[in-house]
Parts: structure tokens; sequence; C-alpha cells
């Protein structure tokens, strides 16, 4: 197998660095071009075997499956780029959450899917989401959610469901590591404790409170149940985060909705532009 990455900014560079350190691939079964040279560079020298391509279109030809790790606007371009060189047996993979498979198969004449992964890949776990073109066969999907099972558990969705799915498992980290932050910057303003410390068991809580929910056979509601005893100090505690929070996570989604919407009116432009262009001439 032979898998290409175009773009290697935050998550093109984490996701070569989570399949190399799971075994899942050797450098030398990777290719990658990116629009600053050097940031390539980097990578075969951390990683010696790992090939630097010269141009995407190098990257595309060297590979079986290749990642797009791009941002959304740059997509049309990157297709635009790389189109004469794609055959109908690549699989071109999407990892930007509103780029649609409508983009890809009306541009592309290959397979393809969108995945959307997380940071945790970098230490092995969580969640990676699929969403599979129709041209995808079944053996495809399994090589692909064989691949990144190295790194994360796979979950296939629906793309109407794409910006949910995402907040939990690709935004999630940050919401929670920013509650987090709040909680120990408190912590250590009123109470004294070294930050170091309020760090530390916040990340085994968090660890230990994620296995409970995926192992444990707990729900959220459930947890809260087993820890809350009645007239407690946990019980008061809840109280007051729910009547402080209230309608805090209805704002939360419709502000990723309605900015995962303003992006897609801006991609279905610029594809329906770069579509009207390609029929009058």
């Amino acid at each position: 197998m032979k898998v290409g990455f175009i773009g290697t900014g935050s998550m093109g560079s984490l996701l070569i660095y989570a399949l190399i350190q799971s075994g899942a691939l050797e450098p030398r079964q990777i290719a990658a071009s990116n629009r600053t040279p050097s940031k390539v560079r980097q990578l075969s020298l951390r990683y010696p075997g790992l090939h630097e391509s010269q141009s995407n279109r190098e990257t595309v030809i060297r590979s079986n499956i290749i990642f797009l790790c791009v941002k959304p606007l740059e997509f049309k371009h990157v297709i635009d780029d790389i189109l004469p060189v794609v055959n109908s047996n690549h699989i071109i993979v999407s990892i930007t959450s509103p780029v649609q498979l409508r983009h890809l198969e009306s541009s592309l004449p290959c397979k393809v899917s969108k995945v959307i992964p997380s940071v945790t890949h970098q230490v092995g776990s969580g969640a990676t989401l699929f969403i599979h073109g129709e041209r995808m066969t079944a053996e495809d999907r399994s090589v692909l959610e064989s691949l990144l099972s190295h790194i994360g558990r796979p979950y296939q969705v629906d793309e109407a469901c794409t910006r949910i799915t995402s907040d939990f498992s690709s935004c999630g980290p940050a919401f929670i590591s920013f509650f987090l932050e709040e909680w120990i910057e408190s912590a250590v303003r009123l109470t004294g404790i070294k930050r170091a410390d309020a760090c530390a068991l916040a990340g085994e809580m968090l660890l230990g409170t994620g296995k409970l929910l995926t192992e444990g056979g707990y729900t959220p509601q459930e947890l809260q149940a087993r820890v809350a005893v009645p007239g407690g100090i946990t019980a008061q505690a809840l109280a007051l985060l729910r009547n402080n929070l209230n309608g805090v996570f209805d704002s939360l989604i419709h502000t990723t909705h309605e900015k995962y919407d303003e992006d897609l009116i801006k991609l279905d432009e610029v594809f329906r532009a770069s579509e009207i262009n390609r029929q009058q001439y």
C-alpha cells in the first residue's frame, strides 16, 4: 500500500505521525507534498524513507490512497491541479468536514471518501468518522477503515450528521480542554494547588471517565448518579452547573453549525463556478 498526503499542516502531519507510530505504515510507504517544501523536508528528516514529492501530482502518481489535508477553499484548486493524473483506481480522502461527497464525486473520476480525524489519534485513541462515496466498494471501505483503525475507532456516519458528530469527535477535545482549563485556573487561584498537580489530576480523571463511558457500560447520566450522593457535595455542585450552563450547549451547536453552513455555501459557489467554466469551454 502506498499512501499520499497533500498538505502536511497540523492534521496532515499528525496523521503521518500516528500512522507511523502505530505501525500501520512505514515511512517508505508514504509520499507527501506541501506548497511549502520545507515542511515536507522536515518530515522526511524525521521519518527517513518518507518521499518528498516535488508536486501534488507526484504524490498522486506514487500513491493508492491520497489524503487531502488542505483548507476547504483550497480544495477545488488542488483537485484541478491533480486531475490529469487521477485514475479510477485511486481513493481520494477528504479530511475536511464542509467538503461534501458530491463536490468530490462531481470533480474526480476516482473513488472518494470523507474522513474526520481527531487530535486524539496522536495517542492512538478517539473516534475516526467515515463517510464513503458511492464508488467505494466493500473492499475499498475495509482497506481504508482497517488502515485508520490503528489510530482510532472507526465510526460510519451519515453525511447529514457530519457537523454534530465532528463536534464530539474532532472539536470535543478543545471544548473539554477549555472547561478543564477554566476549572484548573480557578483551583490554582482559590486554593493554592500547584497547576501541574491540578493538570495531572484532571487528565487522569478525564482518562478514567472516558473508559467508564466506553468500556464500563455507563451513560453520562448514570455516571453522574453513581458519583453524586443525594444531598452531597457533588450533587450540590452539579445543581450549580445545571443552572449556570442552561442553554449554553444549544448555543454551542448553533455556533458550529452556522460556521459549517457558511463554509458550505462558499464551497458550493466555488465548485459551481468551476463547473460553469468547464461547460463553457
